[in-house]
């Protein structure tokens, strides 16, 4: 992928998680009566929502790290082996900043 395209993808991605942080950090729905189960479906929501927030506020950092080796110009390169990243890859995924066999390597050590 060449940068240009991968700018404006990554761009249009940082827009879209903005986004989508935005809503998930609204203002929490105007309290209301309910029964002990539905404090718990809420309780439950709540959860599911600080899950994604917490999802996209990572894949934001990760967006930006890529835009900035864009301006590095060392865009689709490992950032750990320096060998190119597949382009089967970075069309997938544009952000991501390891090839295939580092990415596994790095989820191992988790």
């Amino acid at each position: 992928m060449d940068v240009t395209t991968a700018r404006e993808r990554l761009e249009d991605m940082l827009v879209e998680l903005d986004r989508s942080i935005g809503v998930l950090q609204g203002d929490p729905v105007a309290v209301r009566e309910h029964s002990a189960a539905d404090a718990g479906a809420d309780l439950t929501d709540n959860d599911r929502a600080q899950a994604m927030l917490t999802v996209a506020t990572t894949q934001r950092r990760a967006v930006i790290e890529a835009i900035k080796r864009v301006d590095e110009g060392v865009y689709g390169r490992c950032v750990d082996c320096g060998r190119p990243v597949p382009e089967g890859r970075l069309e997938a995924r544009p952000e991501a900043a390891r090839c295939v066999q580092c990415q596994g390597k790095q989820e191992r050590r988790r």
